[in-house]
């Protein structure tokens, strides 16, 4: 596997170059590790799959930076900054917490990332826990999906101190395109709950608006060129708009992962109070989705429902 093929090289911010570690190499970590070593900094990362760890580092052996270990303490020992990127709230933990886990590795004055989509309740949980050593930590959930992070053009919502997210946003720019600090612990990851209530809600619209055009007869990919150049643009319709019309579904963002944050979303509106009937109800549209057997779909296969 080549550099190429999971990330795309780019102009990279002028930053101290930082011993850093990453955990989790998905489609998102694996570019976003990738990134950081093109940038210039020392990168050891962590697979729970060792072998994809090993491949990481050959694939990007030509930086003389790439390295990888078996446990995320190993690779957490001597880091600056350690970032991860993992599937959810469980995941988190078992590669932070524990004796095998980051912060057993982390030296007081370092700091501890979390881009992962995870709750809120947890951020606070692990900023508590990582002050009692001494190590900073941001939440820091993305948005711009598997192509953001091959490009480096993510965009990064944060929550933790200040002084942490100054030392740390240089890291970050390496694969953002905006990285921007929203309050205390666990702003981050609240913001990225508002903005997966409006993707929820722009894809549910999206699908009726081409359902409802080709049941009409029309040419759909000449009417989103139409109303594209009006109030009705959006990434969702100049992004997946075509490919909905086509049943195309096999590339973004998965139902399943769409599923497992909008669950995070009504979780936190049971807390917090607030009233949100139509993600409730997209939520339950996309679990029409999985059932259908499109668990793996892109989150525009809300369409498929309705045809």
């Amino acid at each position: 596997m080549t550099v190429a093929q999971q990330t795309n090289p780019r102009s990279y911010p002028d930053a101290t170059p930082r011993k850093v570690a990453f955990l989790g190499l998905g489609v998102m970590g694996w570019p976003m590790a990738g990134h950081l070593a093109l940038a210039g900094h020392t990168v050891t990362v962590f697979n729970r799959t060792a072998a994809k760890a090993q491949a990481w580092a050959q694939a990007f052996a030509a930086t003389g930076r790439a390295h990888h270990a078996s446990t995320p303490r190993e690779a957490a020992q001597g880091a600056d900054i350690v970032l991860m990127c993992v599937g959810n709230d469980d995941d988190v933990r078992s590669v932070v917490l524990g004796p095998d886990g980051a912060l057993a590795g982390m030296q007081s004055g370092s700091i501890l990332i979390d881009h992962t989509t995870a709750s809120a309740q947890l951020a606070r949980e692990l900023y508590a826990t990582a002050q009692q050593q001494g190590v900073a930590f941001v939440d820091a959930p993305v948005s711009g999906g598997q192509a953001g992070a091959q490009n480096g053009q993510l965009t990064i919502m944060c929550g933790g101190d200040e002084a942490a997210f100054a030392t740390a946003e240089p890291v970050m720019a390496c694969f953002g395109r905006a990285v921007t600090l929203m309050g205390p612990s666990g702003s981050g990851q609240l913001t990225k709950m508002v903005n997966q209530i409006c993707i929820a809600g722009l894809v549910q619209g999206l699908s009726e608006a081409v359902a409802f055009g080709q049941k009409a007869g029309l040419d759909m990919d000449k009417a989103l060129q139409v109303i594209g150049k009006g109030a009705a643009q959006s990434w969702q319709l100049d992004n997946r708009g075509s490919t909905m019309v086509r049943d195309e579904f096999n590339f973004g963002f998965a139902v399943d992962w769409m599923r497992k944050d909008l669950g995070l979303v009504l979780q936190e509106a049971q807390r917090n109070g607030a009233r949100l009937p139509v993600t409730a109800l997209v939520d339950q549209f996309y679990a029409d989705v999985q059932a259908q057997g499109g668990g793996r779909w892109d989150t525009s296969s809300l369409i498929a429902r309705l045809r």
